[in-house]
């Protein structure tokens, strides 16, 4: 395999770290930390360096105003972008969002992506992505899904709570993951600004890094024409796939960033912060946590590389992606959970960007299904994948 980047993402990839280093590190004073994500303003303006540098939303199609990156090209421009936690809000690249494009963009009506895609690839809309609800709902089993829509002449009526959904607040429009009377499921299209949309609340939680927080929603017999089913009805577990594969990549990219931000913080303070007459790298229990840093570093970066080349290549990755997943989820926060380690008293401080890494990446290991999901899903595979080699040895 050949890891070298071709030379127009190489530059791509040091026109955004210097962006990030530049128009948006600056910007990370001015947030105030409401543990609701970035403030419109904030956003607004962070779009806009974005657009001014031609960066915005550059895994977008061509066709639709965006760079049309490949899954790798993602690999590299989007751990750049998580540098910082205001990069993927810049970039337009941020979750829910992100994978939402991503999917409008697969399975989404030409009049569909006018109405909705394009003024988010534009960095003017922001969306949500509802499908977790409270128990008995459907969570990390997303079988359980309890919302309910029913046909009523050319429009659906859709009832239910949701829970956890990422932008929630302020987004302009939702994807709603609903369950039809045969049992199969379908994904919806609405405006959020309608009367049977309630966010219930905004719930406090220990990440502070997406724009709109995690809201709770509440759908009461809202109203949606059967020409805003998202793709065909009866699919949205199969459409739920295509969203949720690359998106748990993209997940790993941004959150490689963060802990790279947070190794170099700690790499910086132990070369320089002397105890017990040398400076602290030079004591072989840091020096050792140092090492195992870069060990994690690298063995995420492969696993997000190597799926990435899967997915440019045609494969679907779902086995793979769910194996990045929990290996760079669990690397990358042993990563900033050295950084804290070795930082002392300032790790456990806002003196430095560390505890808000650490706080932020707690959850990535719960995101898009918790580590023992994706470990259970992936021995089912393991099992299925020697069975049918034994039965085909033995035919």
């Amino acid at each position: 395999m050949n890891f070298q980047l071709p030379p127009e993402i190489a530059e791509l990839q040091q026109r955004t770290r210097r962006f990030i280093a530049e128009q948006v590190i600056p910007l990370e004073t001015s947030e105030t930390h409401s543990g609701h994500g970035p403030s419109p303003e904030l956003r607004a303006e962070l779009v806009a360096r974005a657009r001014a540098a031609g960066l915005l939303t550059p895994h977008a199609s061509k066709e639709m105003g965006g760079l049309g990156l490949s899954h790798v090209a993602k690999a590299a421009v989007f751990e750049e972008a998580g540098y910082s936690w205001l990069g993927p809000t810049a970039l337009n690249i941020h979750a829910p969002d992100e994978g939402n494009i991503h999917l409008m963009e697969e399975v989404a009506t030409p009049a569909q992506k006018e109405r909705w895609l394009r003024p988010q690839v534009e960095g003017r809309t922001r969306s949500c992505f509802a499908m977790t609800e409270p128990s008995p709902g459907a969570g990390a089993d997303p079988s359980m899904l309890a919302t309910t829509a029913v046909r009523d002449g050319d429009e659906y009526l859709i009832s239910g709570t949701k829970w956890f959904i990422t932008g929630a607040e302020g987004a302009d429009y939702v994807i709603i993951m609903a369950r039809m009377e045969d049992g199969s499921a379908t994904m919806f299209l609405s405006d959020m600004d309608r009367p049977e949309i309630v966010l219930e609340r905004s719930m406090d939680a220990m990440d502070a890094c997406f724009a709109g927080g995690h809201g709770v929603l509440r759908f009461n017999n809202l109203r949606v024409p059967a020409s805003d089913v998202l793709g065909e009805v009866g699919k949205g577990f199969r459409y739920a796939q295509v969203r949720l594969a690359p998106a748990r990549l993209t997940h790993c990219m941004r959150w490689l960033g963060q802990a790279r931000r947070a190794h170099d913080i700690a790499l910086d303070y132990v070369r320089k912060r002397q105890a017990f007459g040398k400076p602290l790298a030079e004591h072989e229990g840091v020096g050792f946590m140092l090492a195992d840093n870069d060990m994690d570093l690298q063995t995420a970066r492969l696993h997000i590389w190597h799926t990435a080349w899967l997915l440019d290549q045609g494969e679907k990755g779902n086995f793979e992606s769910s194996r990045a997943k929990v290996v760079c989820s669990e690397a990358e926060w042993r990563v900033v959970d050295r950084c804290v380690q070795m930082l002392g008293g300032q790790g456990v401080t806002m003196e430095t960007p560390v505890m808000r890494i650490f706080m932020d990446m707690r959850a990535f290991r719960i995101y898009d299904g918790p580590s023992e999901v994706h470990r259970w899903s992936m021995a089912r595979k393991l099992v299925h994948m020697a069975e049918k080699a034994a039965a085909g040895a033995h035919a």
